[in-house]
């Protein structure tokens, strides 16, 4: 009996993470940053790439926007004419733009991104623990089987074939799921992990990291008993992320001291070179 009662809280809890996987729809970025009718009119009648560039710059000072593109623009999305918030990409196969996205997944056939990471998370994790459970019931009766006390043939083909395919996918999604650990741990995205974040001072894989018990509350909140449960319970609301370099100005012990090294520099002219240097990423 209590072997089939944790069999069936482990399906339970398989089949709501997944469902809630491929049915929770990725969220897209808020009206304030997309453009305008004005602007956008303003923007596409211009031709002169310095002016586009002006455009941008002045749209994205009042938005919560600190990624940059490779080479210093702002983040602009041709397809769903809007500023990118940060950490936010389009995607090609939804064909739109998915906050916080990580990757587009066919197991699921969804795109992965702030709205639904955590219940991800949880489906590889549950997945894992059910193929688990699955090959260790079942590991007693293929001992019997090599010990020939299991006479049924019929009952042999099924015991091989269940022991080998709950092991094929616990190997496989013990990989997976460790490589999502890792990231949840470092607070990076699938994307960032391959091509770090570019901020106003440029690339830094570990711009987002605060820390790991900080990562963890990014993705799970705060509340530790809804942490393994596939209730929405993730920090923020995906349009902006704290940053490890906000997060070090605001330490007064850190201000102190950078106030103490600039004590004996003379303060150099800001230049206006930093409109220059901002160009448009455009989707292609």
């Amino acid at each position: 009996v209590a072997y089939l009662v944790v069999f069936h809280i482990l399906f339970v809890l398989f089949v709501w993470t997944y469902w809630k996987s491929v049915f929770t729809l990725p969220i897209q970025p808020g009206k304030k940053f997309h453009m305008s009718y004005a602007d956008q009119e303003r923007y596409e009648n211009e031709e002169r790439p310095e002016v586009q560039r002006q455009i941008l710059a002045e749209i994205a000072r009042k938005l919560p926007v600190y990624t940059r593109t490779g080479n210093g623009g702002i983040r602009f999305c041709d397809r769903c004419q809007l500023i990118k918030p940060d950490r936010c990409h389009h995607c090609s196969v939804c064909a739109m733009c998915v906050l916080k996205m990580d990757h587009h997944c066919p197991w699921v056939n969804n795109c992965i991104g702030f709205s639904n990471y955590k219940f991800f998370l949880l489906f590889l994790a549950y997945s894992l623990l059910y193929c688990l459970y699955i090959a260790a019931t079942v590991f007693k009766y293929f001992i019997k089987y090599w010990t020939g006390e299991l006479t049924n043939a019929r009952s042999k083909f099924h015991i091989l074939f269940l022991l080998f395919v709950a092991i094929m996918f616990f190997v496989s999604l013990m990989f997976l799921f460790g490589y999502h650990c890792w990231l949840v741990s470092r607070n990076r995205s699938t994307l960032e992990a391959f091509s770090a974040p570019v901020f106003q001072n440029g690339p830094d894989k570990n711009g987002f990291n605060l820390g790991f018990v900080k990562n963890l509350q990014q993705v799970f909140g705060e509340e530790k008993k809804l942490w393994l449960l596939p209730i929405a319970s993730s920090q923020g609301d995906g349009h902006f992320f704290p940053m490890r370099a906000l997060s070090e100005a605001r330490n007064p012990l850190l201000t102190n001291e950078e106030q103490w090294e600039e004590d004996g520099i003379d303060e150099e002219p800001q230049g206006s070179g930093e409109a220059s240097s901002l160009a448009i990423e455009r989707e292609t």
